[in-house]
């Protein structure tokens, strides 16, 4: 049964949704980047999830979802995955959590296919059919969804896409949204800048003019060395050396200890500062552009993996929660319980509660 919200007709009368967001966190690697299915994948995420997070003082999620967990190959709906987030999202509002619809990874994009030497997977940016099919994904959701309050659901169409040139996102994103706003025509929109939805390249993005509706999304884990220190996943989790924070984050001595074929990844941390005033000059773009459109900023990601020395992770989030403060920025952590979360599912405890506490606090 879709729950719905009496205040919507108000809101929407006056051309404005009131979708308000604050503090969240990314349920992630439960319908995006996970392998579980059937009984595992059901219990996964359940409702006292949600009342967790609301007792907690979180305001609402972030719910990444892949292709593959909703259609099969020839496009089938895969029933089992929309009843997860058609619970999930009734879920939510039970317990005053709005939630954001994000399509994380889709058939013909994934947004770490160039750092896995894939790049060729990926079709969105030069293929109209792989296009139209992003489209044909959205009005099926939209068919699924439409009825959800639109001061409580929103949808963020792609996940940190990663096209060659920024005209190419730009051009896409005025074809999805187009799409959407015929069928949805007051549904908050996400929409995030190209290159992994990174802070430098807000400047080059493109929204629709006028749509008050809309909220620009970036993501933001640097410095890299840090937040990901110790990630299989990438070049710079090699290091296995001493990292500072804040300050410069690798001494000459670490770094000549170093070895030779990490080095050029650690070169830029032996001269550059990282602190919160470096933080405030990264985000000065994305903030320049959401006054530019009058649009509601917002990080959708962010956060430190778990093996990472917890003081250096409490003193970069607390410099992150100053800034988000100051610019009025919402977020979403990544993420609630996965490697960089702060619960523990199969534990059924906090596995940082420090870290809640230091996110709550501001």
């Amino acid at each position: 049964m879709l729950l719905t919200t009496s205040c919507a007709t108000k809101h929407e009368t006056d051309g404005v949704n009131d979708f308000r967001i604050h503090r969240g966190t990314n349920l992630s690697h439960w319908l995006s980047q996970s392998e579980e299915r059937g009984e595992a994948r059901q219990k996964h995420i359940q409702e006292d999830d949600f009342a967790r997070l609301e007792s907690l003082g979180f305001d609402f999620v972030r719910i990444p979802i892949d292709e593959v967990q909703f259609w099969d190959e020839d496009g089938n709906k895969l029933p089992e995955a929309w009843d997860l987030l058609t619970n999930a999202l009734d879920w939510a509002r039970k317990h005053n959590l709005r939630a954001i619809v994000d399509l994380h990874i889709i058939r013909s994009h994934y947004f770490n296919a160039v750092n896995e030497g894939n790049k060729d997977a990926n079709t969105l940016f030069t293929s109209e059919k792989s296009q139209q099919d992003l489209i044909n994904l959205w009005q099926q959701l939209s068919e699924a969804l439409h009825d959800y309050s639109n001061d409580w659901v929103a949808y963020e169409f792609m996940n940190e896409p990663v096209a060659e040139e920024h005209e190419q996102w730009n051009h896409l994103i005025v074809k999805v949204h187009a799409a959407l706003r015929k069928i949805e025509p007051q549904r908050t929109l996400v929409i995030g800048s190209n290159l992994w939805q990174g802070y430098e390249t807000m400047k080059y993005l493109k929204v629709p003019e006028g749509d008050k509706n809309i909220i620009l999304s970036f993501h933001y884990y640097n410095p890299m060395l840090l937040t990901h220190y110790g990630a299989p996943w990438t070049p710079i989790g090699k290091y296995t050396g001493k990292v500072n924070y804040p300050g410069i984050l690798v001494s000459k001595e670490d770094y000549d200890a170093a070895p030779d074929d990490i080095k050029p990844e650690l070169k830029p941390y032996l001269t550059q500062a990282w602190n919160i005033d470096k933080i405030r000059t990264d985000f000065k773009d994305a903030i320049e552009v959401a006054k530019k459109y009058n649009l509601q900023l917002f990080c959708g990601e962010w956060g430190v993996y778990e093996p990472v020395d917890r003081e250096l992770a409490y003193k970069w989030t607390k410099d992150m929660l100053t800034v988000f403060k100051e610019n009025n920025i919402a977020w979403t952590t990544w993420c609630y319980d996965a490697d960089f979360g702060f619960w523990d599912q199969q534990k059924h405890d906090y596995k940082d509660k420090a870290l809640v506490d230091l996110l709550m606090a501001e």
